[in-house]
């Protein structure tokens, strides 16, 4: 009888501030269907979902083997799970962003842990297990160790149809910028690799396989960096049929011949990381203080993709180390006066492993040490520069009530009716 393999995505968010009525996060884990693909065929495979720890629902579960990963929000969760197998003698392997930012923590709760990249590691260790060799830790060699080339198409198949209104794809890896809070940049440091372009269809084609018109969301850090690729890439995508988003960073700006592709292809979103319309508030995020230079361009990325008909998703950040209690109103001025279709305000969260988690450490500014379910984006872990915790508390629960109120989403639902021809009720702009 074949192996019976359990791949586990804890999945899900719960905000702790209550006054938030934040975005629910619901998307297939592009990781472990990934695993899946590299698994011998020989496997029987099974991916499960689960956002709380429900015993009803493990224990009707048969595996030798499981491999479980998580958000570090919901860390605690894939412990949990990851221990109810392991007292019942199943093999428990562990992966994903947060193991790999802690993988000493991940290991009290694990046979092995998987560190960075896996679809090298993933056969290694299934075939340490058979031959009763498992090792405690499974590290890649370097940060960037797995050629894109050479990785199968995720296992789609796996997926229930109907469930999801986005599929994963994803085109690049890694993102050259080192921003100070991003958890990505601490496992993949400055390195950037992009997929082939003919990989990047194929892939879709197998999603289609299974979904009959899929949303395309591209799971990358930042998609256009190298924009030659980029305008191939697009041009493949125009041929497909499908709507896609992705995100990307604002020297999408400066290329007109890949801008004017976008909206035939097919784009309808653009995620672009302003995090702060205070030029101060930007300093620092990152050692080169690129964010701040170019600040010039935010008005600018608004304008050239939003005028072509592919709305914009600006992303902010407040609780920055420069922010003051008058940034809320700040960021809600620059929304309106950009005209930007959508937005999204985050508060400044120290991932551990993170550069801004040691310093922030350092500097004693943790309410915790250990605060791991409260990493949602939207819950304050630490003392603010310039203001109180309450102060940065107040000031989004402000901004999220003026930003998403019922006559502002209106309102901005009507911008995109006015640009973007594409658009119709059930067209699935926003997260």
């Amino acid at each position: 009888m074949n192996e019976r393999l359990g791949l586990i995505s804890v999945s899900g968010m719960h905000v702790h501030d209550d006054r938030l009525a934040a975005p629910e996060l619901h998307s297939p884990s592009l990781g472990l269907l990934t695993l899946a693909a590299v698994t011998p065929e020989d496997f029987d495979v099974r991916y499960l979902e689960m956002d709380a720890f429900d015993e009803a629902i493990l224990r009707a579960t048969a595996f030798d083997i499981v491999a479980i990963s998580s958000f570090t929000a919901k860390a605690s969760v894939m412990y949990a799970i990851a221990d109810f197998y392991r007292a019942r003698g199943v093999t428990v392997v562990l992966g994903g962003l947060h193991c790999t930012l802690l993988p000493r923590e991940a290991a009290e709760h694990a046979d092995a842990v998987v560190v960075g990249e896996g679809e090298r590691l993933w056969p290694r260790a299934l075939d340490d297990w058979r031959r009763g060799a498992l090792q405690k830790v499974y590290r890649s060699l370097s940060l960037l160790d797995v050629d894109l080339a050479r990785v199968p198409a995720p296992r789609y198949d796996l997926l229930e149809a109907l469930r999801y209104s986005r599929i994963p794809v994803q085109t690049t890896r890694g993102c050259p910028l080192d921003c100070e809070f991003c958890a990505a940049s601490k496992v993949f440091g400055a390195g950037y690799k992009m997929k082939p372009v003919e990989l990047v269809v194929r892939d879709i084609r197998d999603a289609r396989r299974h979904f009959a018109d899929p949303f395309v969301a591209l799971a990358d850090d930042n998609t256009f960096v190298n924009k030659e690729w980029s305008r191939a890439l697009v041009r493949a995508l125009a041929d497909e049929g499908v709507r896609w988003q992705t995100e990307t960073d604002v020297t999408i700006a400066d290329d007109p011949a890949l801008l004017d592709l976008l909206a035939p292809s097919g784009c309808r979103q653009v995620s672009v990381g302003l995090e702060s319309p205070r030029l101060e508030s930007l300093q620092g995020i990152e050692k080169s203080n690129w964010k701040a230079r170019f600040r010039d361009r935010h008005f600018r990325v608004v304008n050239e993709l939003q005028r072509r008909g592919v709305s914009v998703k600006g992303c902010f950040i407040v609780g920055l180390d420069r922010d003051t209690p008058d940034i809320f109103e700040e960021i809600e001025r620059f929304v309106r006066g950009s005209g930007l279709m959508e937005v999204q305000v985050t508060v400044l969260t120290p991932f551990p492993g993170t550069a801004l988690y040691r310093r922030l450490a350092a500097e004693g500014r943790l309410l915790q040490k250990v605060f791991w379910d409260r990493c949602t984006l939207f819950d304050v872990n630490f003392v603010p520069a310039r203001m109180s915790v309450a102060q940065l508390e107040q000031g989004l629960d402000y901004l999220m009530g003026a930003l998403y109120s019922a006559a502002e989403t209106r309102r901005r639902r009507r911008l995109v009716r006015e640009r973007a021809p594409w658009f119709d009720r059930t067209e699935p702009v926003t997260p």
